[in-house]
């Protein structure tokens, strides 16, 4: 492990010998704090967050949450002595120019030769923007998404004055195709937006299919992968995806923009999502004029391109970092190395649950969010959820060995056909499990075990 503390006090140092060369100067005595104050209030702060689940450990299995590596986390509060802000290069110079090669990196690994992006301050505000673009290219458009897409699409497209079109999702929470064919008859869609890695299940939606539909029909493609674009690094390697999933992602160059969220699996803190287009002329849709931001280069400004103004230039700095420690570069080293740790992790679990008596698969996981239920007796959605609800809590408040979890509705479309409860409730609720860190794949046997264990003890 890094040692943060050696690490923090080499680099500070090196930060206070750059800022010594300005000439002397003295803090305002306005900013003075007791140290003693300081120390109680960060005493008190400390105290206060262990009211927090263990986001870091792999008892966690949860929701999409985990600290960022400590790479991300040196860089990111280095730069913070500074605060540059990569609105323009007025306010980050250094940020800038390496958020623009971040930016450059991600989508030469998503295929786009010539893009356009930026970082964001999160996967909704990219996917709003992506939206944005897409109702600009397309004025009166219908913009189509999947059931089980993110529900911030609905939402955005009510902030943006767009229809928003809900299609159909088959049996394994994709998009279905037949269904989207039936809507785009009507000539009203403009835009597509195909889901790599839902939230609920981490479905990867068939974006085969959609690109054949768009050799027939005249539409844009928008590709969420807020969660899973950076599985785009197994999808060579075979045996570790789905072959329909695998393809998915290697057809992503042929889509018209993305977003990808390095605040989930690659290892930053919040605040850092990405948009990328793949025609930069989307860029004369930003056009404005501000007659005091940009003054010290005639380079582009990242704000000249952007929705969003003030943006941290730290979040660029601790991606840039974390890229440099590791790269994009398939799925034996680097981010890939971590991603098929988590994925063989997902693989694992789903293997224990499908052999046990005690649970039930929801569906074969296509990337690493593992989705299941114990057996109810009888077997209706109501004691599904009962059921979940009641061992959900015990994992949870075991005082020994607590084990913490996530629910999801699932709808009965998604059950199998030979499996479906007695359906006395408009959906059941079941455990999703986000195995997020690499360290799940050595600890799945132990996360089963405390299920199955709570689960009999309860019934015993």
């Amino acid at each position: 492990m890094i040692d943060l503390a050696r690490m923090l006090g080499e680099s500070l140092e090196k930060m206070s010998q750059w800022q010594s060369q300005w000439p002397d100067w003295e803090p305002d005595e306005t900013l003075m704090v007791c140290p003693d104050r300081v120390r109680d209030v960060l005493t008190e702060l400390t105290d206060r967050l262990r009211d927090n689940y263990p986001f870091w450990h792999p008892s966690y299995a949860g929701q999409m949450i985990k600290p960022p590596h400590e790479v991300a986390t040196l860089a990111y509060f280095l730069t913070q002595q500074i605060n540059p802000n990569n609105h323009a290069l007025d306010g980050g110079p250094a940020t800038g120019a390496l958020e623009k090669e971040v930016i450059a990196e991600l989508a030469r690994f998503f295929g786009f030769e010539n893009p356009l992006g930026h970082l964001t301050s999160s996967g909704t505000i990219a996917n709003l923007e992506a939206l944005w673009v897409a109702r600009q290219l397309a004025p009166g458009k219908v913009i189509a998404f999947s059931r089980e897409s993110h529900y911030t699409h609905r939402r955005m497209c009510e902030v943006l004055g767009v229809e928003g079109l809900e299609i159909a999702a088959d049996s394994s929470g994709r998009l279905a195709p037949e269904d989207l064919r039936r809507h785009l008859q009507s000539g009203r869609i403009g835009t597509v937006v195909a889901t790599l890695g839902t939230t609920g299940v981490g479905a990867v939606d068939p974006l085969a299919d959609i690109l054949e539909l768009r050799r027939e029909f005249d539409f844009r493609i928008h590709i969420d992968a807020a969660y899973g674009g950076f599985f785009r690094l197994l999808a060579e390697t075979p045996g570790l995806l789905d072959p329909a999933d695998a393809q998915s992602f290697r057809l992503i160059p042929d889509c018209d923009s993305i977003v990808v969220d390095p605040h989930k699996h690659g290892l930053q803190p919040y605040g850092c999502g990405s948009v990328i287009f793949r025609d930069p002329a989307v860029g004369l849709l930003y056009k404005h004029d501000s007659p005091y931001t940009y003054f010290t280069s005639n380079d582009l400004h990242l704000g000249e391109i952007s929705l969003e103004c003030s943006r941290a230039g730290a979040a660029a700095a601790a991606l840039w970092a974390t890229l440099r420690c590791f790269p994009l570069a398939g799925s034996e080293r680097g981010l890939g190395a971590i991603l098929s740790r988590t994925r063989e992790a997902a693989r694992h679990w789903a293997a224990l649950i499908s052999e046990s008596a005690e649970l039930e698969l929801l569906l074969n996981p296509a990337l690493d969010i593992v989705t299941f239920h114990a057996v109810a007796d009888p077997h209706t959605s109501s004691g599904i959820s009962r059921l979940t609800d009641e061992v959900f809590q015990h994992l949870m408040d075991d005082p020994q060995h607590p084990v913490y979890l996530a629910k999801f509705n699932a709808p009965r479309g998604l059950f199998h056909q030979d499996r479906q409860p007695l359906w006395d409730s408009p959906a059941a609720t079941i455990f999703r499990s986000v195995l997020l860190k690499p360290e799940h794949a050595n600890y799945v046997p132990v996360l089963h075990r405390r299920v199955i264990e709570t689960l009999t003890g309860r019934i015993i």
